[in-house]
């Protein structure tokens, strides 16, 4: 019975996808191997560059994930680039061994891969040399940068220098020119012990043949490019990295998968979706229907909003309409994640959530914008104080001045920046835990008290 909601899945999918899985002695998963005809489709069209990205869960199995990448991909939506779903019985060389023919059984268009992106971690190398003798195996930009934030904050430096080597490594990461990678070399080597310098693997950022694989990007390209990625890895994170089991944890991810399916990213392809593809709610049908629903939107704000409420919030609807956003429902609010930013929206009228300018303007943020749009609806009068509605005549600077506290805006200052400290002790390492709760131990007693009286 280890597979009844996996095999659901398959029930309900129209275009019945590749499954292959072979269960223990205890009955439960031991490798899987998943394609859908989409995600098939893909891979032929750009099979040029592949990226493995490998998410772990904690029962120690790996689930490698393959997209395509490079410079004719322009495929928007989280996962719309993932080409394939393994689970190998053991991460050795007969099991990848395995995994990999396997894909290359189904998937033809192996024998043109010229190029793999894998992790700094992946030590199999010559297990993939085999299975693709033709290919170039290089380390990945993204799995570079993740590696090096990471070991930035093992470091413990002064909370400048570390901002220094994060900010140049960004810079670095969207202009990887020969130039910005040199400086970011130099100035690890001036900020960094010379004990802990090997840690980092700096020498990395001198081999050119890595980074020419990336140059070709622009700077917003290669800023895009790292968060959809980061998007990505986070979802296959939340999926099935946090999941003991590995059956639950992949039916949740391939549950995502069908309800964010590759509509959008099929008209960039040229390729039309079958018929008898079921349509799904938050997701348009094409980029057509995405515009209406955001004119209408648009529409609905001028037609309901004071003038400068309306100027304010078509700001905030020009950030949704360019950034990616993770829309997740719960029973009685719904989570929006704006590239890095997540906050929680209280979907009942009136309209609230948890961001700074909601709370300080009482109007529709990016958030309720991007619920709105995701659900194709329109804002409603009930959404919107009365002080901001068409029919009220006062001015920008009454309303404003009368909404704004000094009191109100530090506490929302405090409450945003505790959330953040939050969420990042709750998915930190235990050893990093450590040090930084340590550091806010000897901040709050510095500021309030011995131990006894303050409660962290």
């Amino acid at each position: 019975m280890a597979l009844t909601m996996l095999n659901e899945l398959l029930i309900e999918d129209p275009s019945p996808p590749l499954l292959l899985c072979q269960l223990n002695k205890t009955a439960q998963l031991d490798t899987l191997n998943y394609q859908s005809c989409f995600m098939q489709g893909v891979f032929a069209h750009f099979p040029e560059i592949l990226f493995m990205h490998r998410t772990y869960n904690p029962r120690g199995k790996v689930l490698y994930t393959f997209l395509v990448d490079g410079p004719r991909v322009q495929l928007e939506g989280h996962l719309a680039r993932a080409v394939y779903f393994a689970i190998p019985a053991k991460e050795d060389a007969e099991g990848l061994a395995q995994m990999f023919q396997t894909f290359k059984k189904f998937n033809p268009a192996w024998e043109r891969v010229c190029t793999i992106l894998v992790d700094p971690h992946f030590l199999l190398l010559p297990t993939l040399a085999m299975e693709f003798p033709a290919a170039e195996v290089l380390l990945s930009a993204f799995h570079i940068c993740k590696f090096l934030q990471g070991k930035f904050y093992q470091l413990s430096l002064e909370q400048s220098m570390e901002r220094v080597l994060l900010t140049s490594l960004q810079n670095t990461m969207c202009s990887a020119t020969p130039g910005n990678l040199r400086k970011l070399y130099t100035l690890l080597s001036t900020c960094v012990l010379p004990a802990q310098l090997p840690e980092l693997h700096s020498h990395w950022l001198l081999n050119d043949r890595i980074w020419l694989a990336h140059r070709w990007r622009s700077r917003a390209e290669s800023s895009r490019y790292f968060q959809g990625l980061e998007v990505t890895t986070r979802v296959l994170s939340q999926f099935f990295g946090t999941t003991p089991s590995v059956e639950k944890g992949m039916t949740a991810l391939l549950q995502y998968l069908q309800q964010n399916s590759g509509d959008k990213a099929s008209f960039s392809l040229g390729m039309s979706p079958p018929n008898n593809h079921p349509h799904l709610d938050g997701s348009p049908e094409s980029p057509k229907v995405e515009q209406l629903v955001e004119a209408r939107i648009q529409h609905s704000l001028n037609a309901i909003c004071t003038r400068p409420a309306a100027q304010l919030c078509l700001g905030e609807l020009a950030v949704v309409q360019k950034s990616m956003h993770l829309i997740g429902s719960g029973s009685e609010k719904v989570n929006i994640q704006i590239l890095e930013d997540t906050h929680r929206v209280q979907p009942q009228p009136p309209a609230s959530c948890s961001c700074y300018f909601n709370q300080a303007f009482r109007l529709p943020c990016r958030h309720i914008l991007a619920m709105l749009s995701a659900r194709r609806q329109v804002l409603q009068p009930d959404l919107l104080p009365a002080e901001w509605t068409a029919s009220c005549a006062a001015s920008l600077s009454d309303i404003l001045g009368s909404k704004w506290s000094e009191t109100l805006d530090k506490h929302l200052a405090v409450a945003l920046l505790t959330e953040e400290v939050g969420q990042l002790l709750q998915h930190c390492s235990q050893e990093e835990f450590e040090r930084r709760y340590s550091t806010l131990r000897e901040l709050a007693d510095s500021w309030i008290g011995p131990y006894e009286q303050v409660q962290l």
